[in-house]
């Protein structure tokens, strides 16, 4: 297959190393979730997975969960709750939401405060070879160290600064060297949690807390590392940034693989804005394969906006791929080909993960079966479209 590789700008081919493959999903922070947009990019890669093991391939699958952050920490206060509690509580909430709509379980399902031993080995070996400096109890990558640093988002210095401090960098931190150099730790706040480290009681910064979890469990060089494009920059930037010179392995990453936005209203769907489409909430009305087919509609590098009057066509389309699967099949007359849309389908899927045309072809397929004949054998057609049903992930349950 080929998919769109964010970091060469390009189509590429993706290849297995000996028949296996380590895809690394940027998980939820866990303080309000889950929304319409965190379930398009996960479903996509639920998708992806699914046809690659369909293809044969050894996949092992990581997503983290950034359970310290400062999101958590100013909504726990908000709440009266303790930080921990409420990581607890919101992921929880999440996994429930993401196993209603039959995604299925990462490999390895990580929590950054678990991997506090390797976030500081990261920062301290960066810092014994001059990528990062202490200032203060902090630890500082110093951007001005890696003449590669924008090899990712394809931003100009210029460009980068405003980006990265819409997303939480503090450009007047007086402990840095440059406005664009990013926290690897950060030094005891009060009222904060802390963990021990070399230069002080402290936390972990955001970008080296997924340097620490995907090289421990896939190994210097990621195949496929996936997310929203919000993270592109400064996330995943920082993250090539700083895990490269401590593995001495390049690429990092072989596959840059980004989800578009999803808006609301007018405006990017996010917790800050609070316009949320929360999948509970879709889950009372529809059911879980209707919202699932809604989103992946939508092709994953394509911006769009969700509107809640879409979702009665897919409900339909569940409703007749359900019906097309059980239909009592004993004809004898001419059998029923849908071979060509199975094509049509495994097509798509391989060209940069079209799956909007995949369900089109998904379509033809129930269309075929439930206007045929009543003498003619769909029994094979039925049987493809159980396996692509599959692929997509659809439980062909009733509401």
């Amino acid at each position: 297959m080929q998919l769109f590789n964010t970091q060469s700008g390009s189509i590429e081919r993706v290849t297995a190393r000996d028949g296996k493959l380590g895809l690394y999903v940027c998980g939820v922070t866990p303080y309000d979730t889950t929304h319409a947009g965190h379930a398009f990019t996960y479903l996509t890669f639920d998708v992806l997975i699914r046809f690659l093991r369909f293809s044969g391939i050894d996949v092992t699958y990581v997503q983290n969960v950034t359970d310290i952050d400062d999101d958590i920490l100013r909504k726990a206060k908000e709440l009266g709750t303790t930080w921990d509690e409420l990581g607890r509580s919101e992921t929880e909430k999440f996994r429930t939401d993401v196993r209603d709509l039959n995604m299925l379980d990462p490999t390895h399902y990580v929590r950054a405060t678990d991997h506090i031993a390797e976030i500081v080995s990261i920062a301290q070996q960066l810092v014994d070879s001059g990528y990062a400096y202490e200032s203060n109890g902090n630890v500082y990558y110093s951007v001005d160290s890696d003449p590669d640093f924008g090899t990712l988002s394809h931003l100009t210095r210029p460009e980068m600064l405003p980006v990265a401090n819409e997303r939480g960098n503090n450009p007047n931190d007086p402990n840095k060297r440059d406005p664009l150099d990013f926290v690897l730790w950060q030094a005891a706040q009060p009222g904060e949690p802390t963990w021990e480290s070399p230069w002080g009681p402290g936390r972990p910064g955001w970008h080296i807390e997924c340097s620490a979890m995907a090289t421990r469990y896939l190994g210097p060089t990621v195949d496929i590392h996936g997310g929203g494009s919000d993270l592109i920059f400064p996330h995943h930037e920082c993250e090539i940034a700083q895990t490269e010179p401590i593995t001495g392995q390049k690429p990092y990453v072989r596959y840059w693989m980004h989800t578009a936005m999803v808006e609301y209203q007018g405006e990017k769907m996010s917790k800050s804005l609070g316009n949320l489409v929360k999948v509970r909430d879709v889950l009372q009305t529809y059911n879980p394969d209707a919202l699932r087919l809604y989103l992946l509609a939508h092709h994953y590098r394509t911006p769009w906006e969700y509107q809640d009057d879409e979702l009665d066509e897919y409900a339909r389309l569940a409703d007749d791929i359900r019906e097309a699967v059980n239909f009592p099949a004993y004809g004898i007359e001419q059998i029923v080909d849908v071979v060509p849309y199975r094509e049509q389908f495994f097509n798509a899927i391989e060209d940069d993960f079209n799956v909007p045309g995949a369900i089109a072809a998904v379509s033809e397929i129930v269309s075929a079966i439930l206007e045929a004949p009543d003498d003619d054998d769909v029994r094979d057609a039925q049987e493809i479209l159980q396996t692509l049903s599959d692929i997509l992930g659809l439980a062909l349950m009733e509401q």
